[in-house]
């Protein structure tokens, strides 16, 4: 069964996942790359090192945001929201962004890029220790799709 996801199963695939997709277009080119993630409910906020990624959401701001959680290929959940990128550069929007993002729940096995510092899992204590560029994306409109079902699928090699 293939079908829409409700509001509160949007905000909880969104509440609970950590790595997301960003979608930027620049010049007839688009580009889409994983990135770590927390989200607030009106924004998905992220830290990144300057790249091709922050370079284009500079120059067009609209970008697409994509969230899943795939058992397998007939059992997933996917989220897609449009919205406005905005680098976090006043104090206090920065360290609310940092508070969301220190917060998520990462698994005990991760990836540098999911980690704010070298003090990870803690907070650094200073936020001004965290480096890379802050920034969060304002939720403009978002939407969700599943597919479901109950039948075993194995894979033939």
């Amino acid at each position: 069964m293939i079908g829409h996801l409700n509001e509160e199963e949007v905000e909880s695939l969104l509440n609970h996942q950590v790595i997301g997709r960003i979608g930027c277009c620049v010049d007839n080119r688009c580009y889409v790359v994983p990135i770590s993630f927390a989200y607030d409910g009106r924004y998905v906020y992220c830290r990144s090192q300057e790249g091709l990624k922050i370079q284009m959401m500079r120059k067009n701001p609209h970008v697409c945001f994509e969230a899943e959680n795939t058992r397998n290929h007939a059992n997933w959940q996917s989220v897609v929201i449009q919205g406005i990128y905005e680098e976090l550069e006043a104090v206090d929007e920065r360290n609310e962004a940092l508070t969301w993002l220190h917060k998520r729940v990462l698994p005990i096995r991760s990836s540098e890029t999911t980690h704010l510092g070298n003090d990870w899992p803690f907070s650094a204590g200073d936020n001004d220790a965290v480096d890379g560029i802050i920034f969060r994306i304002q939720v403009v409109e978002k939407s969700g799709r599943f597919e479901r079902t109950n039948q075993d699928y194995y894979f033939a090699t």
